[in-house]
């Protein structure tokens, strides 16, 4: 049974710091692409940032480039978002994804997970 199980979430003061982990489960993580996204209220989803399975570029959207850090532990099957210098505008619900293209002899599965979210309020 796949699971993206996310925490870390919580009220921080504009300028302060968060962890968000996510833990996963039921599949093998060092294959796939993990990402973080969010999701403000009345706003579409977004992407946050986002690292491939093995090498490659990290991607981040350019609102939190140089304050945001994605990372993961292949070891321990989590993926990490450093949120530094946090601003009224981060405020959303944060959303883990995991993503990679298996293939089960010659029929192809677009594997594409998504954790329950956790909430992260910026506010003085």
């Amino acid at each position: 049974q796949v699971q993206l199980v996310e925490s870390g979430g919580g009220l921080v003061q504009p300028g302060g710091s968060l962890r968000l982990s996510c833990a996963a489960s039921g599949f093998t993580f060092s294959d796939y692409a993990m990402s973080w996204y969010r999701q403000a209220p009345g706003k579409e989803r977004e992407l946050v940032a986002g690292m491939p399975s093995s090498g490659g570029s990290i991607n981040y959207a350019d609102s939190v480039k140089g304050r945001f850090a994605i990372s993961r532990d292949n070891a321990k099957n989590t993926v990490y978002l450093q949120m530094n210098r946090l601003k009224p505008e981060d405020t959303a619900v944060y959303y883990c994804n995991a993503r990679a293209l298996v293939y089960v002899g010659p029929v192809k599965y677009d594997n594409d997970y998504w954790g329950q979210g956790t909430q992260v309020s910026v506010s003085s």
